[in-house]
């Protein structure tokens, strides 16, 4: 039996305040482990410059998940124009998704006609109540990327969520397909919030 420790860090709450220190945790667990993708939700850009700064000097390309087009508001995007310019220019990635856990299936439990929850929300949340708002996120996450193409099945990657603004929740996670999701795996949590 192979065993090797690793440090677990977790936050007193959940919240932005914990942005630098996730970053800072993914960046030496992608180091520790040779990981070469470091997935991320930014809905702004903030938590994507913290990561940047974090991963600077490291061999780890940084991918960027955004909200997509209309998710807070028909036709519009969240995440600065300019700043997804900037950051791509140096190398970041940047992936608008349609959310994995939730999609079409949220216009569905919305809607006045057939209302009602879908399995795939329960799952969201399932992640969201059992484990921590982050951890569902960062699987988005990963189901996002790969579903795009920018990362692997076959690949060990670190993805990061957070809980409503910045980030609090850095996991290793091994991606699959939003279609074969019951084929990914977390498989490590590097830092989360205690209290949620």
């Amino acid at each position: 039996m192979s065993y090797e420790a690793k440090t677990t860090y977790y936050f007193d709450r959940p919240g932005s305040q914990n942005t630098s220190d996730a970053a800072k945790f993914a960046a030496e667990r992608a180091k520790s482990m040779g990981i070469k993708k470091v997935v991320v939700a930014s809905t702004k850009g903030k938590t994507a410059l913290e990561f940047q700064k974090a991963l600077s000097g490291l061999d780890a390309e940084l991918i960027v998940v955004t909200h997509v087009v209309g998710f807070s508001e028909p036709g519009v995007w969240e995440f600065p124009k300019d700043l997804a310019l900037k950051l791509e220019s140096e190398g970041v990635k940047i992936v608008k998704g349609t959310h994995a856990l939730s999609g079409l299936e949220r216009a569905i439990s919305r809607s006045q006609k057939l209302g009602g929850s879908s399995r795939t929300e329960v799952v969201a949340e399932t992640l969201r109540r059992t484990v921590a708002i982050g951890v569902k996120v960062a699987v988005e996450c990963a189901l996002i990327a790969a579903d795009q193409g920018i990362v692997s099945p076959d690949e060990e990657i670190i993805a990061a969520g957070g809980t409503i603004e910045g980030c609090d929740t850095v996991c290793v996670i091994k991606p699959s397909h939003t279609q074969s999701f019951f084929d990914l795996q977390v498989r490590e949590i590097v830092a989360m919030p205690r209290n949620r």
